[in-house]
């Protein structure tokens, strides 16, 4: 959603003409723009470059790490330039790729030829090869899904035992497949790929294009059951991808080229109901137990209802704000904002989803949006653009609502607390005690973070330094904030069992809890006047409503 090709990576840059090197200069206002002093009578430019294959896996997307010893994943567009002046779709381009021997490779792309560890690919629209990435390695399984269309995984990883996924796992992804025909009522792709990177030492990220997508996560994601919860929604959401976001595509995201400025404002429909849609369909193919989703949309609703900066800074702005504020360090987050249009519209599409059921009397639901907006005839890929009104007139098509208004409000308001209207009206209600769901566990443990959000206000690494405070709650109130260290809780060293016991023996303690918090080479005794114990996010049933999440998240 934003300009973030890794051109700092790009290098050995050189343009020839009949055996001459030509000279080039970079564009003085577009940094991936760059102008050839090419002669007078020249019809053919040879250009050559090298990309540096990024190391860290702190980037973003193709601007962090994408390989280890063992495998890679390629994306096009960090090894080619184009001609200015051009859309993408009048360009064709052949690509050609050499592996190391005996490395295996997917790829929606479609092949030409291939022998020799040389794979030579059809011509293809620059389009089609930036959206067709390329995963290969020494390990690497395919998975087939589901035919006509042909549905497959790819999946690579740092070692053999990786791949070694209980056979249920893999049908449940067989599962996602079938339901998100049902769901949608048809495909806009030849063939679909997941292209899936089992590694620790890659950028772990999701990234979607119209026949395929990039997903990548830690080496044991497939074979551990506490990883593979971690990762239970990425593929769907991605996969989801193809309807919302690479088929209907908001008219301003879809440009001619890679260069021409896109405008943002419609990322709640593109990553917004993405998620919802992908963490309703984990559920609906077994990724996700029906408690795990719950447990899901606890810790994003709990997030959202304690935070402050919703009082000044609206959901709109958190889409309008993209690029120039992606990407924002943790330091704060919670007063700042961060690209709250993914968790946010999952409250606000299931509440959309309730308002249907409610308006046609349980005859209709997202479901039926679903078929009118990313329905139509399957086929290839293609994009049909789609804009405010459309989603509003949608909408209204299935039960007649004042849609306009629900959504003006709904992007434009400053008021604090989260739009829990949608979990309620489903049968379910947010509820905080001092137990924590194995996603909350497993989250803590992979982020080495200790999250008492929902007690004090305080978000720490491991060691105790401080990455968040709510302000309002305690934590803050006392005076402690982001870049602190706490050292010591009640006079003992800080660690996250010394932490939570201190948390749960102040229930029954008049005393304050006491901080020892380092700042900048300083120490401070902060106290907590808090005796409400650790406080955890769940969603428990409303016996006083019909069931009606239960319902969603039912397998069609």
């Amino acid at each position: 959603h934003g300009p973030t090709g890794p051109i700092q990576d790009l290098a050995g840059l050189k343009f020839t003409a009949n055996g001459q090197i030509l000279k080039w200069r970079r564009d003085l206002l577009d940094g991936w723009t760059v102008h050839v002093e090419v002669p007078g009578g020249v019809s053919l430019v040879d250009a050559s470059l090298d990309f540096i294959s990024p190391l860290g896996r702190e980037g973003i997307y193709t601007g962090a790490a994408s390989a280890t010893d063992k495998m890679t994943v390629i994306g096009w567009n960090t090894l080619l330039l184009y001609p200015a002046g051009w859309a993408s779709d009048e360009l064709t381009y052949q690509a050609s790729l050499r592996l190391p021997q005996g490395w295996k490779y997917g790829t929606p792309l479609p092949i030409a030829s291939g022998s020799g560890g040389e794979i030579k690919f059809q011509a293809a629209s620059l389009t089609t090869l930036v959206d067709s990435p390329v995963i290969a390695g020494e390990f690497l399984r395919v998975v087939p899904l589901a035919e006509n269309p042909h549905q497959e995984m790819d999946i690579a990883a740092d070692s053999s035992a990786a791949l070694d996924a209980p056979p249920e796992v893999l049908d449940h992804y067989r599962n996602l497949a079938d339901q998100a025909k049902k769901l949608f009522g048809a495909q806009h792709f030849r063939d679909y790929h997941f292209l899936y990177s089992l590694s620790d030492h890659v950028a772990h990220f999701g990234l979607e294009h119209h026949e395929s997508n990039d997903s990548r996560s830690a080496e044991r994601a497939m074979v551990d059951p506490e990883k593979r919860l971690l990762a239970s929604g990425l593929l769907s959401h991605e996969y989801v991808h193809s309807w919302n976001g690479k088929y209907r595509r908001p008219a301003d995201l879809a440009t001619p080229d890679y260069e021409k400025p896109m405008q943002d404002d419609l990322l709640w429909v593109y990553e917004g109901l993405t998620s919802y849609l992908g963490d309703v369909l984990s559920a609906r193919s077994a990724l996700r137990t029906p408690d795990q989703f719950r447990d899901v949309v606890a810790l994003l609703a709990a997030r959202l209802d304690n935070l402050p900066g919703r009082t000044w800074r609206n959901l709109q702005d958190t889409a309008d704000g993209v690029p120039a504020m992606q990407g924002a360090p943790s330091h704060w987050e919670s007063w700042r904002r961060t690209v709250d249009y993914y968790d946010e519209e999952v409250l606000n599409w299931l509440w959309v989803d309730t308002i249907i059921r409610q308006q046609t009397k349980g005859k209709k639901s997202m479901d039926d949006f679903c078929h009118l907006f990313h329905g139509g005839q399957s086929g290839p890929p293609e994009v049909k653009t789609y804009t405010f009104d459309d989603i509003v007139s949608i909408l209204n098509q299935v039960a007649p609502y004042d849609w306009r208004g629900f959504w003006t409000e709904r992007l434009t308001n400053h008021g604090p607390g989260a739009p829990l209207d949608g979990i309620e009206a489903s049968g379910w209600k947010l509820i905080y005690d001092e137990t924590q769901s194995e996603l909350y566990k497993g989250i803590e443990e992979d982020s080495m973070q200790v999250n008492s959000a929902y007690s004090v206000g305080l978000l720490l690494e491991k060691d105790g330094s401080v990455i968040d405070t709510i302000e309002g709650m305690p934590a803050a109130a006392a005076g402690v904030g982001p870049g602190m260290k706490v050292v010591a809780v009640n006079g003992r060293r800080f660690s996250r069992d010394v932490w939570r016991d201190a948390l749960h023996a102040g229930k029954s303690s008049t005393e304050p809890l006491a901080l020892l918090v380092e700042n900048t080479e300083y120490y401070k005794t902060y106290k907590l006047d808090y005796h409400g114990g650790e406080k955890f996010p769940h969603l428990v049933r409303d016996e006083s409503k019909p069931d009606v999440l239960s319902e969603i998240l039912k397998a069609r």
